[in-house]
């Protein structure tokens, strides 16, 4: 059960957090809202569980479920914040809508996304290599952080997680937490890229 928890993970981080991209938010909802913020709602529910599940498939010990815990609730405080402030954005944009999403919201959310992965990386020691399938996730939620990075402009706090990843991964290669260099290490340039030509 183990591997189709972590799968599960990946899968639901990658094409979750990319609800943004949704046609209009899915059209105009009750209350100046969009319905695609209603499906929001659901987002941090349906990453953290599997991510939970995972860490106790693999019987994580203390300290990983501290380090889930902590990233559970910087994820889900900071996503609670962007879309809060990204529906009230839609509605009347401001400075202080935009400050509240894309700043705030989106630092604290990805922070508590690093700390998920740690935790999740410290249950991969020892496991085997995964197979294609797993190569394919794990670049899915390096992809997935760089696109997520550009857009809520955390390019800086990114790169640094990814550099890190990459590092750990290398060091860890014969086993599973070899995904974390394959996802990440393409993010690297291309969060450098982007940031660099936005500056």
């Amino acid at each position: 059960m183990y591997s189709r928890w972590l799968a599960l993970t990946a899968l639901s981080y990658a094409v979750l957090h990319h609800l943004g991209l949704l046609p209009d938010g899915l059209g105009a909802a009750p209350d100046d809202t969009r319905w695609g913020d209603w499906l929001d709602l659901l987002l941090p529910w349906l990453v953290l569980a599997p991510a939970a599940l995972t860490v106790r498939a693999a019987r994580g010990d203390e300290r990983t479920w501290w380090i889930l815990g902590a990233g559970a609730l910087a994820y889900a405080s900071g996503h609670g914040i962007h879309l809060a402030g990204n529906s009230v954005g839609n509605a009347h944009p401001s400075d202080t809508a935009h400050l509240w999403d894309e700043l705030v919201g989106h630092a604290i959310w990805y922070a508590g996304v690093a700390l998920v992965v740690v935790a999740l990386a410290r249950t991969m020691a020892g496991r085997a290599r995964p197979g294609v399938v797993g190569y394919v996730l794990a670049v899915a939620v390096g992809l997935t952080w760089a696109s997520n990075a550009v857009g809520g402009n955390t390019e800086v706090l990114a790169i640094a997680v990814a550099v890190v990843a990459c590092a750990f991964g290398w060091r860890h290669r014969d086993d599973l937490r070899v995904v974390l260099l394959v996802g990440f290490a393409p993010v690297v340039p291309a969060l450098l890229i982007s940031w660099l030509l936005s500056s």
